[in-house]
């Protein structure tokens, strides 16, 4: 029982270390393999979101109807390089940062039916 550290220290000694080849595959490789994984699964989806987010917002021009962040439904009145004016009601216009638009809305526009379209 006295021995038993020492017994082990000996036997750690007693084995051959693999050097840099076993670093490599056992904390290098691992590590590569999380980062690829997160990548692929995180950040590159993200990335191409948030570029697709970008042009959407270049797109806007007046006359388009919005979603913002928070949720309003408007119609865009006024645009400018940071602020956008939405008419969310009759003669109701709230300001608003370009960037807090989430989406173009197609709630407000009529939907076709069948009849219509001569089908």
């Amino acid at each position: 029982m006295w021995f038993e550290g020492i017994a082990w220290a000996a036997s750690a000694q007693a084995q051959p270390s693999g050097g840099f080849d076993q670093v490599v595959y056992t904390m290098i490789v691992p590590f590569a393999m999380i980062f690829g994984i997160a990548y692929f699964l995180l950040i590159r989806p993200q990335t191409q979101k948030a570029g697709d987010h970008q042009r959407m917002l270049s797109s806007l021009k007046r006359n388009d109807e919005v979603v913002t962040s928070g949720g309003i439904l408007g119609k865009i009145v006024e645009i400018g390089d940071k602020l956008v004016t939405l008419e969310i009601a009759q003669n109701v216009r709230i300001r608003i940062e370009r960037s807090q638009i989430a989406s173009a809305s197609n709630y407000g526009k009529a939907a076709v039916s069948k009849k219509e379209k001569g089908d």
